[in-house]
C-alpha cells in the first residue's frame, strides 16, 4: 500500500512513545516518595538523675544515642531524618520560624527523674513535647511528626517492658497508680506551629495560586509580544519604544492580576489570606517577573518560545507540593533548584503561615533579579533585526 510508503506513518508510533515518555516524567517525583534527611530538631534539657551508689544518669541521652545509631540504615542509604541538636527553646523557635526544621522533639529537665519514679510508690510520667512545623511543608512536616510519634511510642514499649521485668525480678506487685502510669509511661504533647489553618486545603493554597497566575503570565506575554511584532516599525528607536511600551503594559497587567487573583482567592474561593495587600503586591511582583521572563525568551526565539514555559508548567507543578528532602537527587538538584515558580510558593508560605509581611527576602529578591535581567534582554532585543524586513535605517 502506498500509505505505508509515507514516512509519517512510521513516525507516528515513535512520536507517540516520545510524548508518553516526556509526560510520564512528570509523574516520577510523586511516585514512591521517600523522605531523606528531613531536618528534625532535638532539644535535650534533661538534667539527669542521681541514684545511690551510682553515677549520674541521663536516661534520655541513652535513648538519643540509640535513635542516632538506628537512623542510618546499614545499606548506606541516606536516613529519613537528619537530627539537629538545638541548645534551647529560644533557638528552637527561631529555627522553626526560619523554616530550618520540619518538626522538633523537646525533652524536659526532669525527664530522667520522673522516669526513675515510675518504679517507685509515687510514679510520675515524664512528658515530652513534639512540635510540628506545618507551614513549612504539609506533607514533610506530617511525615516528620509521624516519625517522632513513632519514636515516643517505641520508647513507651521499651520502658514498660523494662519496668515490668524489674518488678517481676523483685517479685513485687504493682499498685493501681503504678499500673495506670505504665499504660503510657512517657506522655507526649503535640503542638502545631506556623499552622496552616483548620481547612485542609489551606496548606496547598500557595500551590493552588500558581497555575492560574502562570497561565495568565503566558497569555499576557504572548498577546503583547504579537502586538509588538505586528506593529509597523522602521527604526531601532521605534522598536525600543515598542519594547518599552510592552514592559510598561506588563506592569499594568501585573497589578490587575496580582490584586485580582488575591481578591478572587479570598472572597470567592474561600482561601484565608491573612495579609491581603502584602499578598497582592507580592503576586504582582511575581506575575511581572514571570511575564518579563517569558517575554524575554520570545524576544529571542519568537512565539514558539511559549512552548518552553508550557513544558515547565507540566514538569514543575508536581514538584511544588514536595519538600526537597522528598525528591530524588536528580529532581532536587537539576529541576527543582532552578524552577522560578518555587520562589512564588516559598514567598506565599512566608506570608500565609509564618506571619511575615512583605519584605526583601530570598523569594522577593530572586524574582526581582529574574525580572530585571529579563527586562534588559527585552530592551536589548530592539537591536535584533526583524524577520522578513529590511535592516533598520540608521538614525540621524
Amino acid at each position: 500500500m502506498k500509505v505505508l510508503n509515507n514516512k509519517f506513518v512510521w513516525v507516528a508510533p515513535i512520536l507517540a512513545f516520545v510524548v508518553i515518555f516526556i509526560f510520564s516524567l512528570t509523574l516520577f517525583p510523586s511516585v514512591q516518595v521517600k523522605p531523606k534527611n528531613l531536618p528534625v530538631a532535638i532539644v535535650n534539657e534533661d538534667q539527669g538523675v542521681e541514684l545511690p551508689n551510682q553515677p549520674k544518669r541521663n536516661i534520655w541521652q541513652t535513648f538519643l544515642d540509640t535513635i542516632e545509631q538506628t537512623a542510618s540504615p546499614a545499606s548506606g542509604e541516606e536516613p529519613a531524618v537528619k537530627w539537629v541538636k538545638v541548645d534551647g527553646m529560644e533557638e528552637l523557635q527561631a529555627g522553626l520560624d526560619n523554616q530550618d526544621y520540619y518538626a522538633a522533639l523537646v525533652i524536659p529537665a526532669d525527664f530522667s527523674a520522673k522516669q526513675v519514679s515510675l518504679s517507685s510508690p509515687a510514679p510520675e510520667s515524664p512528658e515530652v513535647e513534639i512540635f510540628i512545623n506545618q507551614g513549612m511543608n504539609t506533607a514533610a512536616s506530617t511525615m516528620a511528626g509521624q516519625i517522632l510519634n513513632g519514636i515516643v511510642d517505641n520508647m513507651n514499649n521499651q520502658v514498660r517492658t523494662q519496668i515490668l521485668e524489674g518488678f517481676d525480678a523483685q517479685g513485687a506487685t504493682l499498685s493501681v497508680k503504678q499500673a495506670s502510669s505504665l499504660v503510657n509511661p512517657i506522655t507526649k504533647k503535640v503542638t502545631n506551629v506556623n499552622e496552616i489553618g483548620t481547612h485542609s486545603a489551606n496548606g496547598n493554597s500557595p500551590i493552588s495560586l500558581f497555575q492560574p497566575l502562570w497561565m495568565a503570565s503566558m497569555a499576557s506575554a504572548a498577546v503583547l509580544f504579537l502586538a509588538v511584532s505586528k506593529s509597523k516599525i522602521t527604526s531601532r528607536k521605534d522598536n525600543l519604544a515598542a519594547k518599552s511600551i510592552q514592559i510598561a503594559m506588563g506592569a499594568v497587567v501585573s497589578l490587575v492580576v496580582g490584586f485580582g487573583i488575591t481578591w478572587l482567592a479570598d472572597s470567592m474561593i474561600g482561601l484565608h489570606i491573612p495579609q491581603f495587600t502584602d499578598t497582592a503586591v507580592f503576586l504582582s511582583i511575581t506575575f511581572f517577573s514571570f511575564f518579563l521572563m517569558i517575554s524575554a525568551v520570545m524576544s529571542l526565539v519568537g512565539i514558539k518560545g511559549i512552548a518552553i514555559f508550557a513544558l515547565i508548567l507540566f514538569f514543575g507543578a508536581p514538584l511544588l507540593a514536595l519538600a526537597p528532602e522528598m525528591m530524588s537527587p536528580f529532581y532536587r538538584d537539576w529541576v527543582h533548584s532552578w524552577l522560578p515558580m518555587r520562589f512564588m510558593v516559598d514567598g506565599l508560605r512566608d506570608l500565609f503561615f509564618f506571619g511575615n509581611g512583605l519584605h526583601w527576602n530570598h523569594a522577593v529578591s530572586t524574582l526581582t533579579w529574574i525580572g530585571l535581567g529579563s527586562a534588559i534582554v527585552i530592551l536589548a532585543s530592539a537591536w535584533k533585526p526583524r524577520a522578513a524586513e529590511q535592516p533598520y535605517k540608521l538614525e540621524g
